[in-house]
């Protein structure tokens, strides 16, 4: 794939807002390692997020909840190994910013410092006004995310859309606007209305990344795994999958197995030998 010289230049949060004021979607993915962080890179993205929903994608967890701080930073560290030239942002897990001020600052602050990223992203609106703006204060940018936050799914009553009736439309509005004037970068609006999304983007000075937002946003998010056909325990209607590389991978597995059963694999093209007077040397010297 060729790329311009400005495409191959890092991506910051400037860039975010410069794609914004050109009408230039943003593309991002969420990917949580080393390998599926350089075929991300190599295909041009502008972001990488290392979501939270490794809970459920890699580590096969119901949910994100049981999602540590050193599992994020696992995480994150494989990804900017295989990744510089995305922005790369790293959720903040469930409790890791919540408790208070300080330590979700302590914890974003690892999460650049020890882990590379380049930015946090943590869920939620007005409560979270306060924490964002100390992020910020302290050389911190945050990626806001609000509608569906699945770290809420026991106060939502699971994975549902959000902001279907107007008062609830309403304070998804007033809360990506106080996120905008706490200072993030950009916001997520996961599972809202088409309309909404589209009011909210048009609103707002910041970027919104929309999943299952509608075609309004300035940008679209999915995980690496959903576009791929990885992963099919839990698939919302707002995902499209690309290419169904878990199928292929299945059928490619099966094939070893049948080539190992049936000692076609591995062949002299796959092994190694050594000279007939060396072999001749050592079964000379046997008893």
């Amino acid at each position: 794939m060729s790329t311009t010289l400005s495409e191959q230049k890092k991506v910051t949060t400037l860039s975010f807002k410069q794609k914004k004021q050109r009408g230039i979607p943003l593309t991002v993915v969420t990917a949580y390692d080393y390998s599926s962080a350089m075929l991300v890179d190599k295909a041009g993205m502008d972001c990488i997020l290392v979501g939270d929903s490794l809970g459920m994608v890699v580590l096969g967890y119901d949910n994100t909840l049981a999602v540590t701080m050193d599992d994020m930073l696992h995480h994150c560290r494989a990804v900017r190994r295989g990744a510089s030239r995305p922005l790369l942002v790293a959720d903040m897990p469930f409790m890791s910013y919540q408790v208070s001020v300080t330590d979700a600052l302590r914890n974003a602050g690892r999460l650049l410092q020890e882990a590379g990223m380049d930015a946090v992203k943590l869920e939620g609106g007005a409560p979270r006004v306060e924490t964002i703006q100390h992020m910020i204060q302290s050389g911190i940018p945050v990626m806001g995310h609000l509608g569906l936050t699945p770290q809420s799914i026991n106060q939502l009553g699971g994975f549902r859309s959000q902001g279907n009736k107007a008062s609830s439309a309403r304070l998804i509005l007033e809360d990506a606007l106080r996120l905008e004037d706490a200072g993030c970068f950009a916001i997520v609006l996961e599972s809202i209305p088409t309309r909404l999304a589209e009011l909210i983007s048009r609103r707002l000075s910041i970027p919104t990344i929309g999943i299952g937002a509608g075609n309004g946003c300035d940008g679209q998010v999915l995980v690496f795994h959903d576009i791929l056909g990885l992963f099919d325990r839990l698939k919302p209607r707002f995902v499209k999958t690309f290419a169904n590389l878990g199928e292929i991978s299945i059928n490619a597995l099966a094939e070893f197995k049948n080539e190992v059963e049936t000692r076609q694999f591995p062949g002299s093209e796959n092994s190694f030998d050594m000279s007939d007077d060396e072999w001749n040397s050592l079964t000379g010297s046997l008893f």
